[in-house]
């Protein structure tokens, strides 16, 4: 089996003909880190190169599937990388760069000639939200979340598939709130395709994926690539294109450079529960003297 530092993949041991493949950071609820999307990719191209295996169920260890990008002591600092350049003028190019691979990784799953199923407990949310839509098929337990709640200031999900799996009226709802919404409003909504009481979440995507394990692989493969040309045909690619390049200016137009720096004055946490309680958040000048003056104590 191949040896990875955030997640683990192998057969199932009573069903070879499913892989397994588990994202495993769970004292960090499975955040994703700077590895996971390459190894989400290189997994998915070792289930690919097995014969005998058919379909992936991916799914998270511990408390939740995903919940989100590891921000939680990076935001909170004053640190150059890709996404979070604190240098001046900010290099969009870079940003889009390091932002695109990760797309790409994740969409792996999307691209997989094996079917892929996202088994979702606890939450899937913001960066989480987008490695579980990325799979062909979303099975949530009644209670699970998932959401955006970055759309509110600093993100936008770059692999823009809520309109594609939602349809533009939910979409903009979404987008426009950052609201999260429970397993059985996702089954409602046509997001997920089975929402069930969490202790029947194991058996109902296995269920699942059995029934999909029985058909030959080059069906599996010919059916996926008919239904995927359809999103191509409708502009998924330039729309991830675009939702790539707005990422990266949410992070760092006013807005989001007051996000930064309130997390860094007062914590993430603290940053997050401004952003997502509802209360206005700080836009152009207003944001921009807000910056000011938290530069100015940070460097007395």
């Amino acid at each position: 089996m191949p040896d990875f530092s955030t997640l683990r993949i192998a057969p199932d041991p009573h069903q070879p003909r499913i892989a397994r493949l588990l994202l495993n950071r769970p004292e960090r609820y499975n955040a994703i880190n700077d590895e996971m999307p390459r190894e989400i990719r290189m997994a998915v191209e070792w289930a690919n190169a097995q014969p005998e295996i058919h379909v992936i169920v991916v799914e998270g260890a511990g408390k939740g599937f995903c919940g989100g990008y590891d921000l939680g002591e990076t935001a909170a600092e004053m640190i150059e990388h890709p996404c979070q350049q604190e240098s001046s003028p900010w290099d969009p190019m870079v940003d889009y760069a390091f932002m695109k691979r990760n797309t790409e990784d994740f969409m792996s799953l999307w691209r997989s000639a094996k079917p892929t199923i996202a088994k979702v407990h606890g939450a899937a949310v913001a960066g989480g939200s987008d490695i579980a839509m990325c799979c062909d098929l979303l099975v949530m337990a009644d209670d699970a979340r998932i959401g955006y709640m970055p759309t509110r200031v600093w993100g936008c999900p770059t692999t823009a598939m809520w309109t594609y799996r939602l349809g533009p009226l939910r979409a903009k709802q979404l987008m426009f709130t950052g609201d999260v919404i429970d397993g059985r409003t996702a089954a409602d909504w046509g997001l997920a395709n089975e929402a069930v009481p969490a202790d029947r979440l194991e058996d109902a995507v296995m269920r699942l994926a059995q029934r999909i394990a029985g058909v030959p692989s080059s069906h599996l493969a010919m059916h996926k690539l008919v239904v995927n040309q359809a999103l191509l045909s409708m502009g998924l690619e330039q729309t991830q294109m675009f939702a790539t390049v707005f990422d990266g200016i949410t992070r760092h137009n006013p807005e989001g450079l007051w996000f930064r720096r309130y997390a860094q004055e007062q914590g993430f946490k603290a940053a997050v529960q401004w952003r997502d309680g509802g209360e206005p958040i700080p836009e152009g000048d207003a944001a921009r003297a807000l910056i000011r003056e938290m530069d100015a104590r940070r460097t007395r």
